[in-house]
């Protein structure tokens, strides 16, 4: 997953156990080449998004509670916006369906690095604002709790756990690549960033 918040509630609610700390990368802001709401004039997610909204430029948002458009709310929310009107779409598609549909609209669209790499060949979109921290995008995985749901396979859900998170699948999070960049950071305290970071000390 990668909502935090709705992990943390997750958790808390008892449905879930620990979090554990998987692979991050971050959003960016994606736009027509010529970047009618002159986004890369400005210095951070919650004025790029005040200038779309400002502009009326077209926007697409996934509309589909995903952690992708959780995030997007997030920012809408920190800029003092409540988006709607036409220029404001809800798609309730997936990122690939998104970029699609904000390319053939020329339109602006939140999405994950790693998915805008994999697309954006096919794309006429650039990316047009990106590097705030407030953009970082961190994974997580989290074991349904056996407690609340006796039937679920729990020693599944574990091993699964133990292998995404141990230093074998770590480094393949860190060797995937799409044109020689990096799609994914690892994070889990077995990861070989963590592991380089304990040799350095």
């Amino acid at each position: 997953m990668h909502a935090p918040e709705a992990e943390k509630v997750f958790v808390e609610q008892g449905c879930g156990e620990k979090r554990h700390a998987v692979m991050a990368n971050d959003f960016v802001i994606v736009g027509p080449k010529n970047d009618p709401a002159g986004l890369v004039t400005v210095g951070s997610a919650t004025e790029s998004l005040k200038l779309i909204q400002q502009s009326r430029s077209l926007f697409v948002s996934r509309g589909d509670d995903s952690g992708t458009h959780k995030k997007e709310l997030g920012l809408w929310q920190s800029a003092g916006i409540k988006p709607s009107g036409e220029w404001y779409r809800e798609a309730g598609q997936g990122m690939g369906k998104v970029l699609q549909m904000a390319g053939e609209m020329d339109a602006y669209t939140i999405t994950d690095r790693a998915t805008w790499l994999a697309y954006k060949a096919k794309s006429p979109l650039r990316i047009v604002y990106e590097g705030d921290m407030v953009l970082q995008n961190p994974y997580s995985i989290i074991a349904v709790t056996a407690n609340k749901y006796p039937d679920i396979n729990h020693g599944g859900a574990s091993a699964l756990i133990d292998w995404i998170t141990g230093l074998d699948a770590q480094r393949l999070i860190a060797d995937f690549k799409i044109e020689n960049t990096q799609l994914f950071k690892p994070t889990a305290k077995k990861s070989v960033n963590n592991q380089q970071a304990s040799t350095q000390k």
